[in-house]
């Protein structure tokens, strides 16, 4: 039987990417190999409760959307995450997928939105970006960097155009919540032209740091 550790299900509005503020059910899966400096989720690094993937599925179809995301943690370091992708999308969900982008993704149901991070030098993990993962990303899937300083921004802004990331799938920057002043990142996308869009958090900007929004 696959088992999932799961550290929280909630309805809440999606806060990112481009579905950002439609009703979504998010799956918060348990564990993450990394430790990202900014990291607003350490709660769900240890322990979480352990469902069968029909279980979850049954938690899912209590909301009323079509929208479901698969966060942690990092989802990809349980196994049975892949399984729990493919039951997903088999019920006509659409399902995105948070991912660190230091696992492999070779095997993410295709029908799956990967919302992959690039980790910036300010994560404190740049040494973990596993770069063969640009070759399984298509059209549909979205790169996302967490900008914490200008530094960071340079550095973004040259993998940007070492990869030719615009015309792989949509590429987001974020700024790193309190860290980054979200106006001068406006303004630094703006000043270079960047093929990019500006993502803020808008669950942070309704709710603040709470857990689990």
């Amino acid at each position: 039987m696959d088992l999932l550790r799961v550290t929280e299900i909630f309805f809440s509005l999606q806060g990112e990417t481009k579905t950002v503020g439609l009703p979504t059910v998010f799956i918060r899966l348990t564990g993450c190999p990394l430790r990202c400096h900014y990291c607003d989720t350490a709660y769900a690094f240890h322990g979480g409760t352990k469902y069968t993937l029909d279980a979850l599925l049954c938690e899912v179809k209590k909301y009323n959307t079509r929208y479901v995301t698969v966060t942690g943690g990092e989802p990809l370091a349980q196994k049975a995450c892949y399984l729990l992708l493919q039951r997903l999308c088999d019920e006509n969900y659409e399902v995105s997928l948070e991912t660190s982008g230091a696992l492999p993704l070779t095997q993410v149901d295709t029908r799956v939105i990967k919302v992959m991070d690039i980790k910036t030098p300010g994560s404190g993990e740049v040494a973990k970006n596993d770069w063969q993962n640009l070759s399984s990303l298509l059209a549909h899937d979205q790169i996302k960097f967490v900008i914490c300083n200008e530094a960071d921004y340079q550095w973004s802004k040259t993998i940007l155009v070492q990869y030719q990331l615009a015309n792989v799938c949509h590429v987001l920057f974020s700024p790193a919540y309190q860290q980054m002043n979200p106006r001068h990142l406006a303004d630094w996308i703006i000043r270079d032209q960047l093929p990019v869009r500006l993502q803020i958090q808008l669950h942070k900007f309704l709710w603040g740091d709470v857990a689990g929004c």
